[in-house]
């Protein structure tokens, strides 16, 4: 009986679709890179092309979308506040309450920009171009 009811359990540890929970809290940074971002109408805007974290805080400050362009070939690249995202747990991805034309005349980066410092008079034009706190606070 003990041998049975062992086994049932191995069984179901090893059943994928219980193991794996989408809705969980957490996720990893491989996982929000190249997760689409749709507006609230249903429109793809882009993909999250990275995440900038605080090094000191582990705060998320902003992600960088990438729209347009082919295989990254004259993307755009914009940051959007971190909190201006919202996970869609039935769509697998981010929406946001912008439209596309907020987004093409939001600040934009190059892609090489992405992964070097960005100067705080940068960071506080973005907050202040989405009307949202810089990613630090006051």
């Amino acid at each position: 009986m003990a041998t049975q009811e062992a086994a049932q359990s191995a069984a179901q540890s090893l059943d994928t679709t219980e193991a794996v929970d989408e809705r969980h809290e957490l996720i990893s940074s491989r996982r929000v890179e190249g997760t689409a971002v749709y507006d609230r109408e249903g429109h793809k805007l882009g993909s999250v092309h990275s995440v900038m974290i605080g090094k000191r805080d582990g705060r998320v400050g902003y992600a960088v979308v990438a729209s347009g362009g082919l295989l990254g070939f004259r993307s755009h690249v914009h940051p959007l506040p971190w909190a201006m995202l919202a996970y869609d747990v039935d769509r697998e991805a981010y929406v946001v309450d912008v439209t596309q034309q907020q987004l093409e005349s939001a600040p934009t980066m190059t892609l090489d920009e992405t992964d070097r410092p960005i100067d705080r008079e940068y960071q506080e034009k973005v907050s202040a171009y989405w009307g949202t706190m810089p990613w630090w606070g006051l």
